[in-house]
C-alpha cells in the first residue's frame, strides 16, 4: 500500500485507543493524527484535519459510533471497532470498510487496513464521475412535467406517504417518490434529516430546541430516533 492514510482512533476507552494506536504505529502506511474519547471530540478534528478513516468505537457515552458514522462524510472510511458482534449489520450499512471484534489482534489489524486501497480507488472513481455531472440541482416530475429544483432553494421536504412536499423559499412541488428516495439525491451536508417525515435544510434553520426546529413560518418536529444526530450536528 503506497498511499499513506490519516487516522483517528474514537473510543472511550484509554486502554482500547493505546492497543490499536500501537498496533498502527507497525503499519507505516498508517499515520495517527488524533485520538478522541468521544464523538464531538472527533468531530472537532474531522473538521479542522484531512482525516481518510477513522477507527470508530460503537458503544460510547452521549452519541454512539453509529450515530456518529451517519454524520462522517462518506469519502472518510469508517473501521468499527467493538466488542460487540451484534452491531454489525448496522455497521455495514454504513458502508464500513471492517468491523473489528475486541480484543484486537494486530493480524486482524492489518487485515482491515488492506481493505483501505480498495475503498479508497472506488471512491476516487464516484469522485471523477460526479465532476461531470451537475450536483446543485435535480428534476423531479410534477404536474405531467419535469421540474428543476434547486438544493439551495429547498427549505424543507416533507412526505406524504408515497408523496413528498418540497418547499422552496417561493413555490412548492409535489412529486411522487418517497422522502428516502429523495434523501439520496440531496447534498448531505446542506441537509438533515429530523423525522421520518421531514428533511431540512440546515442553513434555512433560524432556532431550535431539543423538540424541533424552525424554518420561517414553519416548527418542524424533531423525533426520538433522529436527536442526537440532528442535536450533534447543530451543536457543532
Amino acid at each position: 500500500m503506497s498511499k499513506t492514510f490519516n487516522a483517528i482512533i474514537v473510543d472511550d476507552e484509554p486502554i482500547a485507543r493505546d492497543i490499536i494506536r500501537t498496533h498502527l504505529e507497525k503499519l507505516p502506511q498508517l499515520l495517527v493524527m488524533a485520538e478522541c474519547k468521544n464523538a464531538i471530540d472527533a468531530l472537532a478534528v474531522l473538521k479542522a484535519e484531512h482525516i481518510d478513516v477513522v477507527f470508530l468505537d460503537i458503544n460510547m457515552p452521549e452519541v454512539s459510533g453509529l450515530s456518529f458514522g451517519k454524520l462522517i462524510n462518506k469519502d472518510v472510511k469508517i473501521i468499527f471497532t467493538t466488542a460487540h458482534r451484534e452491531y454489525a449489520v448496522e455497521g455495514f450499512e454504513l458502508q464500513a470498510v471492517d468491523y473489528l471484534l475486541k480484543p484486537i489482534s494486530f493480524e486482524r489489524l492489518k487485515k482491515a487496513t488492506d481493505k483501505l486501497t480498495g475503498f479508497v480507488q472506488e471512491t476516487e472513481q464516484e469522485i471523477r464521475v460526479k465532476t461531470d455531472t451537475p450536483s446543485d440541482f435535480t428534476f423531479v416530475r410534477a404536474d405531467r412535467k419535469m421540474v428543476k429544483v434547486n438544493f439551495d432553494d429547498i427549505s424543507y421536504v416533507e412526505s406524504l406517504s408515497d408523496y413528498i412536499k418540497i418547499h422552496t423559499n417561493t413555490d412548492t412541488v409535489v412529486t411522487r417518490e418517497t422522502i428516502s428516495n429523495f434523501e439520496a439525491k440531496l447534498p448531505k451536508l446542506q441537509f438533515i434529516r429530523t423525522h421520518r417525515s421531514f428533511i431540512v435544510s440546515i442553513s434555512n434553520i433560524v432556532s431550535f430546541t431539543n423538540e424541533y426546529v424552525e424554518v420561517p413560518n414553519k416548527a418542524i418536529p424533531i423525533s426520538r430516533s433522529y436527536k442526537e444526530e440532528v442535536l450533534l450536528r447543530l451543536q457543532n
